[in-house]
């Protein structure tokens, strides 16, 4: 697919309105956390954040004492992400299938590459690990942070309630197929595309690149109470049972 049926420029106002400096609940509460314990920054590292977005992760690694480098498709985001977080990091368009021909990234000089809700949004993804092989150090990590592909499958999965046990269940009717999904229109915008794969096609495809899991986490969805916009639920056992995120970590 074109760089322009998979960047987020198009519904990017509404995708910066929602995350803001800070970053959303979900953002805050769960996948910022996560992602930064699996990471690790230390100081004097380069960490690279791809499909970065507006640097919501910036402020972050910047604290720990790490340099960060973000690249996004997005001219827009890129340019919300220079507004927001000002000496932060340097952020640069570009396409994360083809890494090696964005200006300002350097072969092998990163410590680590992470994707915070974003891999999900690329594909190939051979072609995207190929550019994160080329970016990084011969020893390095990759963190991925995602929506769980086994549980929260666009469109084919969803809840449902077994009214004989009152109890809330959640449907899958696909997992193993890859595919590509169009989402619903966010912010009034064209929609765009979510690349459903099986957890495999990720340990696969890092491990054809050298990379070997080491760690692995799937997040509950957050308690009813803290989820914006929605009130408290009965059935709040399926949301702590069944993940709403996966975290992989892979090292070399």
């Amino acid at each position: 697919m074109s760089p322009e049926e998979t960047s987020w420029d198009r519904v990017a106002t509404w995708y910066d309105g929602w995350v803001g400096d800070r970053g959303s609940a979900y953002h805050r509460q769960l996948a910022i956390p996560v992602t930064l314990e699996l990471l690790r920054p230390q100081p004097g590292e380069a960490i690279l954040d791809v499909g970065g977005g507006q640097g919501v992760l910036a402020p972050a690694i910047v604290e720990a004492g790490a340099q960060y480098t973000g690249v996004d498709a997005s001219p827009r985001l890129i340019a919300a992400a220079k507004r927001r977080h000002p000496g932060s990091g340097l952020f640069v368009v570009g396409d994360a299938r083809r890494l090696p021909a964005v200006a300002g990234l350097h072969r092998a000089s990163y410590d680590a590459a992470v994707f915070l809700l974003s891999i999900q949004d690329m594909d190939p993804l051979d072609a995207v690990f190929g550019g994160v092989d080329w970016a990084l150090r011969p020893h390095a990590r990759v963190v991925l942070l995602m929506t769980h592909p086994a549980f929260r499958q666009p469109r084919h999965s969803g809840w449902g309630h077994d009214e004989s046990r009152n109890l809330q269940f959640r449907r899958v009717d696909a997992y193993l197929g890859e595919m590509a999904v169009p989402m619903k229109s966010l912010g009034g915008g064209q929609p765009t595309r979510s690349f459903h794969r099986p957890i495999g096609a990720y340990v696969n495809a890092l491990a054809d690149r050298g990379f070997v899991v080491d760690r692995m986490l799937e997040l509950p969805d957050l308690p009813p109470e803290r989820r914006p916009g929605k009130a408290a639920r009965a059935a709040e056992r399926a949301g702590t049972e069944i993940p709403l995120f996966l975290a992989l970590r892979a090292v070399r």
